[in-house]
């Protein structure tokens, strides 16, 4: 017997790649999630440091939070569990540890909104009363979708390495293939974390980086800049 699972219907899957995508207008971007300030004040600069560093986040810090919120929010919007999702979405909004990952949560999230209007009917009716943070708002899009979520995860964490890696090419800085090289290691650790995420039940979850938090409240004032704070 065959007991590998159903292939993800081409609409379903194309959708989860364009989720995934860097070119979707929420401005992933624009953020460098503390790898800039790290760069100047914690010694990454080269390629092994890069990559140690973007490893460890993925494991210690999105596997933990937003991962592990996706994974219960696909469900939640898929059951109109209305209650449950405001819950998951302010947990998100108060464990932000500075002002900077506050801000990236919000902009992000409110922008992929704005992009879900533009597809979803009843997107504005739903999120006329909720502000909602970037991986909510996510879980919605990918609830809309056949796609499990294991594989919104995957997405999610595949989006958020892109980015990480565009961001330390950019400023440590790097070639394109050592960001090739990086986002590599990425790809073949990320479904160890989203494995890790989908076991984490509420009193598990946590956001709780201090050394990151304390390079993201540094480079709220770090003197030159290319990422947004």
């Amino acid at each position: 017997m065959d007991d590998a699972p159903a292939a993800l219907p081409a609409a379903s899957l194309l959708q989860l790649i364009w989720l995934a995508s860097p070119a979707l207008p929420v401005g992933g971007f624009s953020y460098s999630e503390g790898l800039e300030a790290a760069i100047e004040w914690a010694g990454i600069g080269t390629e092994q440091q890069a990559a140690d560093w973007l490893a460890d986040q993925l494991h210690l810090s999105l596997a933990r939070a937003d991962l592990a919120v996706v994974a219960q929010a696909v469900p939640a919007w898929r059951s109109a569990d209305h209650s449950r999702i405001a819950v998951l979405n302010d947990w998100v909004f108060q464990t932000r540890e500075s002002s900077e990952f506050l801000l990236q949560t919000e902009q992000m999230g409110r922008s992929f909104v704005e992009w879900l209007k533009l597809h979803h009917g009843d997107a504005a009716q739903v999120f006329g009363k909720l502000p909602a943070s970037y991986p909510i708002a996510f879980a919605f899009a990918a609830s809309r979708t056949e796609a499990s979520a294991h594989d919104a995860c995957l997405a999610f964490a595949f989006g958020w390495a892109e980015n990480m890696t565009a961001a330390a090419v950019k400023a440590v800085p790097l070639g394109q293939s050592a960001g090739q090289r990086m986002l590599a290691r990425l790809a073949s650790e990320i479904p160890m974390a989203v494995r890790h995420a989908l076991t984490l039940p509420d009193g598990d979850r946590q956001a709780f980086s201090p050394m990151l938090a304390v390079l993201s409240s540094r480079h709220e004032s770090q003197y030159s800049r290319l990422f947004r704070s």
